[in-house]
């Protein structure tokens, strides 16, 4: 699915929703895609880009019991990395992203997989794992790109 940027930044502003990141395997690339839309100024408050546990922790106040417990690539990470971006900014929604962009992996956590994080003001924080396989680096890191502005599409417009 093609994501049309300028209306999605069009939608969020009519409906008073502003947008922050948390990133940590697309590196910021959801954070570029929204800030290269003209207007995304208006909507998107700022972004994490927090590729260290520790970073996790200092700018979104990931605990390191859910990090030593679930690992950073976990649903329990995405919701706590989402809720911090919501927390530590004057956005309304928030979208996380933490995964295995590759290469590697292992049995239990493969390459490819993402897990994904959705927090907005009165509502209970959304958490999700898509698993994109194999993909290489570069196209896990597209594809999680993909899916975490349809992810902000959802929140932003369930109806679409």
């Amino acid at each position: 699915m093609s994501i049309d940027l300028a209306q999605l930044i069009a939608q969020a502003r009519s409906k008073g929703i502003t947008i922050a990141t948390a990133e940590s395997c697309t590196g910021g690339l959801i954070a570029a895609a929204l800030t290269e839309t003209p207007g995304s100024s208006i909507v998107f408050d700022r972004g994490f880009v927090t590729y260290s546990n520790a970073a996790k922790q200092d700018m979104l106040g990931v605990q390191n019991t859910t990090l030593t417990q679930y690992g950073a690539v976990s649903e329990a990470v995405a919701q706590e990395m989402a809720e911090g971006a919501l927390n530590a900014s004057s956005a309304t929604l928030a979208v996380s992203v933490t995964g295995i962009a590759g290469p590697g992996g292992s049995e239990f956590k493969p390459e490819g997989r993402v897990c994904f994080g959705l927090a907005q003001d009165g509502h209970k924080t959304r958490v999700e794992t898509q698993d994109f396989g194999p993909l290489g680096r570069s196209n896990v890191r597209k594809a999680a790109l993909a899916h975490g502005l349809d992810l902000l599409w959802q929140a932003i417009d369930p109806k679409r």
